[in-house]
């Protein structure tokens, strides 16, 4: 299905590869009557093109984007207009569109997921902004209908901020990010390699988007084949797949740990535009004569078989037919990982699901950004037409991504042969994704078309003895074991006549509720706060010396943002910082937060200018320990925090909450092997943490140690990429820490202590 290359290679007219190897000159020669020239064929990328055209720095090693538009949904677009707004903000300088699909069900802690819905509108309106109301559209089914244009680039404060199919290169990250576009700065990074996704061949009738996406995460998420670097969707099989598919393998790129995505656009894109009355925001991309990729993902669409992804990972992939036939050792298999991955806090098996040697499921959900295209819920009416899910226990949810769609499932009868089955339609929401809707029984098993799998992302909670699991899977497929009342089947078993649809687009919908202020802000506006948004606590600067005390320490291949801030009903605290840090890492390490506390009121102490040695006996004794080498440390000079230890943490969601929640309970820094994503190390530092990296398999210290970081302020200041640290318990042992590379920004933002303050001293 899935052929990664070990070399790059030249793409000549759009279709020939021909591997960089030790013959690629010979045959490029042969081919073209000379060898080109690589760096101009680097240039030839679709991904170059874009970047070129929205770089600032002058330099295409040393980016500094600036986006075209900026979109959030109301988990994340209260924090970050608090940080513009305390960093000096006026005005939105490009379009900002404030979605509504994640803090939907305004039914958690009373009021507040309606005071943050207010607070939106009225910033829309104060700032000039775009205002969609909740169950109007998830935030990316939103931007493919109304923001996304062939060239352009849109930043997001959503991790499944993807619109490559559309030709938009679209990144999702902390909101930090979003807040400097805010504040008429830019998103700095280097260069990034570009890895084609060169399609070939036709899907077989009953595969859908999801099992494309699903082959490819498989091949290349463990391997970071696609890490940090842009996939640019190439070659003849391109041209086969309608927009629905290609936007449904797009937004699952995310899952692989890329940084973005392109496709090559043609009329059928053109198509999705005229539909959407925006005809002009099309224009045909491709890339050069002779183009140059760093490596090459090569997929035979033919080949590709329904797929399932296992708990708990979306790159734990399997055809569903290795499952059915093998459920003895797949299962184990899934076991296994979850004892790793839920450290053995509950029972968890998947062994009563066989029933008679066949595989049952407990819930069926098709839904937003990834599941809840028109095509995707089209093709499962077809499957389920005529048919019934059952009374038992199995349910099934569709979602319908935006309400346009949603009309016109109404208008063709889709939604009708959908509900005489038993199945139920809800809004556009996100909820089932996150963990906010939807959720399973105890030891339940929901297959589902969104876009993660992870432990606790379906609602359960370890810490209560509940346990629930997920499995990603296509519509169709989905669609096909509900037929059969739970029973797993993938799609391609089912002799069904898709009707396929015309999409009709019905604008009217949002021009009736959307608030757009055409960009045109009204200083005049008074913004409506809620009693649950807080501004954000007083971050101090970076002190000359730091002393640590680590109070996690997590060995798992991968953590991810949902386990170091969980999603679900926490979501609706994110405009409290102080309220939302009481859950870190509570699905994880339940004792996490009353350690970092402890430490923190040393920091605290030290801050109000008293001796933080008379606050915490621990400190004291660490002190005495440091001032044993290092006799000019001090309290005027050494800062009091926490840090934790995670083997690459930062796998998921871009929430900037996975690090922020570190900082206002006092963390000062995290230490890892390697960060599993750009974003949330760019998190770490926009909140004034150090991010710290290690380097072998034994760590020199372990949890409740406390580390010293001599001259920590110097080093950052002196641009040093490794540091000296000791530990105090054990004879002020000395180990090293790097630091890894750091813009000036960055370094700046680390020293002011955070992005806030950093704007602050800018003024």
């Amino acid at each position: 299905m899935v052929t990664l290359w070990k070399h790059g290679a030249y793409l000549i007219d759009g279709t020939e590869l021909i591997e960089d190897d030790i013959n690629c000159a010979a045959r490029l020669s042969a081919r073209l009557g000379k060898c080109p020239d690589k760096k101009e064929a680097v240039r030839n990328t679709m991904a170059y093109g874009i970047l070129e055209a929205h770089n600032t720095s002058g330099s295409m090693e040393k980016l500094k984007i600036k986006f075209d538009k900026l979109t959030s949904h109301d988990i994340t677009f209260v924090g970050i207009i608090q940080t513009a707004r305390a960093s000096g903000l006026e005005k939105f300088p490009v379009p900002y569109v404030l979605t509504n699909c994640h803090n939907s069900l305004c039914a958690v802690g009373g009021t507040i997921n309606e005071d943050d819905h207010m607070f939106g509108l009225t910033c829309a309106k104060k700032y000039g902004g775009v205002y969609v109301p909740p169950h109007q559209a998830v935030i990316h089914q939103f931007a493919r209908e109304m923001l996304a244009g062939c060239g352009r680039m849109i930043l997001g404060s959503d991790s499944h901020t993807r619109y490559g199919a559309l030709g938009t290169m679209a990144m999702g990250e902390g909101g930090p990010e979003l807040v400097k576009q805010l504040l008429d700065k830019t998103y700095d990074i280097n260069m990034p390699g570009v890895i084609g996704i060169y399609l070939e061949g036709k899907p077989e009738k009953g595969v859908g988007p999801q099992d494309v996406a699903l082959a490819i995460i498989g091949a290349v998420f463990a391997n970071g084949y696609v890490n940090n670097k842009v996939m640019e969707f190439i070659g003849p099989g391109v041209a086969g797949l309608s927009a629905d598919f290609r936007i449904g393998v797009d937004v699952m790129t995310t899952e692989t740990t890329c940084l973005s995505s392109i496709w090559t656009t043609d009329d059928k894109i053109k198509e999705f535009y005229e539909i959407h009355g925006r005809s002009e925001e099309f224009k045909e991309l491709a890339p050069g004569k002779v183009a140059y990729y760093d490596g090459i993902v090569k997929v035979d669409l033919s080949s590709v078989k329904p797929m399932i992804a296992m708990p708990f990972h979306p790159s734990n992939t399997y055809t569903i037919e290795e499952v059915n036939a093998d459920l003895t050792d797949v299962l184990a298999d899934v076991e296994e990982r979850a004892r790793v991955s839920l450290g053995g806090a509950v029972d968890f098996t998947l062994k009563d699901k066989v029933k008679n040697g066949k595989f049952y499921v407990d819930q069926g959900i098709i839904a937003g950004c990834a599941g809840g295209g028109f095509e995707n819920i089209c093709d499962a009416a077809d499957i389920l037409d005529g048919a019934s899910i059952g009374n038992d226990a199995f349910t099934l949810s569709v979602y319908p991504a935006s309400m346009p769609i949603y009309m016109e499932l109404i208008k063709n009868g889709a939604a009708a042969r959908l509900l005489q089955t038993g199945a139920v339609m809800k809004t556009a929401f996100c909820g089932p994704c996150f963990g906010a809707g939807d959720t399973p029984a105890n030891q339940a098993f929901s297959i589902r078309h969104s876009t993660r799998n992870f432990p606790n992302r379906e609602g359960s909670k370890l810490q209560s003895g509940q346990i629930a699991s997920v499995a990603l899977m296509d519509a169709r497929s989905i669609a096909a074991t509900a037929v059969n009342k739970g029973r797993l089947t993938p799609a391609t078993d089912m002799d069904v006549n898709y009707s396929k649809p015309k999409y009709f687009f019905d604008k009217e919908i949002y021009e009736n509720r959307v608030f757009d202020s055409k960009g045109i802000a009204d200083p005049s506006v008074e913004i409506q706060f809620g009693p649950n948004i807080k501004d954000w606590p007083a971050m101090a600067a970076l002190t000359d010396n730091l002393l640590l005390k680590v109070v996690s320490e997590i060995h798992d291949p991968v953590t991810t943002t949902d386990e170091l801030i969980p999603s679900g009903e926490t979501s609706s605290y994110r405009s409290n910082p102080l309220g939302l840090a009481e859950f870190t890492l509570s699905r994880k390490d339940p004792e996490y937060v009353g350690r970092a506390k402890a430490v923190q009121a040393a920091e605290k102490a030290r801050m109000n200018g008293a001796d933080p040695c008379e606050a915490s006996a621990e400190v004291k004794e660490a002190m005495k320990a440091v001032r044993s080498e290092f006799k000019e440390a001090d309290q005027n000079n050494t800062g009091i925090g926490s840090t934790i230890f995670a083997v690459k943490p930062g796998d998921g969601s871009a929430r900037e909450q996975a690090a922020s929640c570190q900082k206002v309970l006092g963390g000062w820094a995290n230490i890892a092997n390697g960060y599993a994503t750009k974003r949330y190390r760019s998190n770490l530092i926009n909140w004034g943490m150090l991010p710290f990296l290690i380097e072998g398999e034994g760590l020199p210290f372990q949890n409740g140690d406390w580390i010293f970081v001599p001259g920590i302020r110097e080093a950052v200041l002196q641009k040093k990429d490794r540091v000296t640290a000791y530990i105090t318990g054990r004879g002020m042992k000395e180990f090293e820490l790097k630091l890894g590379e750091l813009t000036d920004d960055e370094r700046q933002i680390i020293l002011d202590g955070c992005l806030i303050n950093y704007y602050r001293a800018s003024k």
